[in-house]
This record gives C-alpha cells, sequence and structure tokens, in this order.
C-alpha cells in the first residue's frame, strides 16, 4: 500500500527534456504552418491521446507521439512557471 503523506518525485533527463522541446517546436511550426491553432491542437491530443489531432505535415503526427503526454503537460507547466518568475 502507498503512503499518501509523502510526496512523488518526477524527473526527466536533461538530454530528454532537450528532445522533447525540440519536438514540441517542430509540431508548432508544423500546425502553424497548416493553419492550425497550435495551442487547441495540442491539448485536444493532450487530453484525448488522439493523435489525429496532430497534422502529417513535415511528420509531426509521428513526433508528437515519441513523446508521452506527461512528459508533454512536464515541459508545458516548466515553461509556464518559468514564465512567471521573470
Amino acid at each position: 500500500m502507498m503512503d499518501d503523506n509523502n510526496t512523488v518525485r518526477f524527473s526527466i533527463s536533461s538530454d530528454r527534456e532537450k528532445a522533447i522541446q525540440d519536438i514540441i517546436k517542430e509540431v508548432n511550426i508544423a500546425l502553424v504552418e497548416k493553419g492550425y491553432n497550435p495551442i487547441n491542437q495540442l491539448l485536444g491530443y493532450i487530453m484525448s491521446g488522439d493523435p489525429t489531432y496532430i497534422t502529417s505535415h513535415k511528420g509531426a503526427r509521428s513526433l508528437i507521439r515519441k513523446v508521452e503526454r506527461d512528459e508533454l503537460i512536464e515541459e508545458f507547466v516548466k515553461a509556464y512557471l518559468t514564465l512567471l518568475e521573470d
């Protein structure tokens, strides 16, 4: 049984973090080029897990599937919190 009083740590390596950031950038570019709103499309993908929210243009759909959805959320939260620090 899990002890609910301890905080669980979640961490990814800096190499993996960089790879995820690069994938997010490439997917963003592909979505914009095809005229989609990247925020809406990425949110739809994260919420549903349905890869058809991401265009196949420039291999974006294949790229995004290389990243777990929880890793995407972690990168977005980290970026948001970094903006709040500035």
